[in-house]
């Protein structure tokens, strides 16, 4: 039932609210989740700009969706499945731009600690010291940008928005055993990118 789904997620509640047409709930929305989103997207794609971008595409098609809304998954599931299909989306139009020859961004400066320290954590690996910041961020950087974006966005929920397999999975469209293939070499590939630096800390 709605109402025993709701009780536990004030997220669930406040769509149901907008789903019957209550302006001001989606506005609530909009603020509980903005800077979840834009966060999320910042780590994704390394651009303040198109974090923005993303995530007002998620809210648009969360509004227009909202006719059709039903809580029968966890609001947090339903949201990242948007969330995902904005960054498949992305991911087309970036191939179609390589494809005609135009550049896309490819600096990632404005959250490399944010996502040194989604790598750290996802590959298992801890700096001795962090004296040399700047090093250790161009290592996790150039080690993300081994990951392809399936990988990254697992990586993502998982170490970001704390999802579980079982939630990563129905956002993503796959099934757990596929996420979980997905997180265990995105970790490999993390550590093994990471961990000659790491050793050489520890030297």
């Amino acid at each position: 039932m709605a109402s025993e789904t709701t009780a536990a997620d004030p997220s669930t509640d406040l769509m149901i609210r907008v789903r019957d047409g209550d302006a001001a709930a989606f506005e609530q929305l909009a603020g509980l989740w903005q800077g979840r989103l834009v966060t999320l997207f910042l780590h994704h794609t390394g651009d303040h700009a198109t974090a923005e971008d993303l995530a007002q595409e998620v809210f648009l098609r969360v509004y227009r969706a909202r006719a059709s809304y039903q809580p029968i998954a966890k609001f947090t599931t339903w949201i990242h499945t948007i969330a995902n299909n904005v960054a498949s989306d992305l991911r087309q139009r970036s191939y179609r731009r390589r494809e005609y020859g135009v550049p896309t961004n490819v600096s990632a400066s404005s959250s490399a600690i944010g996502l040194e320290q989604i790598a750290v954590a996802a590959s298992g690996l801890m700096p001795a010291r962090l004296a040399d910041r700047t090093e250790l961020q161009a290592v996790v950087q150039q080690a993300l940008g081994t990951l392809n974006e399936r990988q990254r966005m697992a990586v993502l929920l998982a170490k970001f928005e704390q999802c579980s397999y079982e939630e990563i999975a129905a956002a993503m469209n796959l099934s757990v055993p596929a996420v979980k293939s997905l997180l265990f070499r995105a970790r490999d590939q993390l550590r093994d990118a990471i961990a000659p630096y790491m050793q050489g800390e520890q030297s």
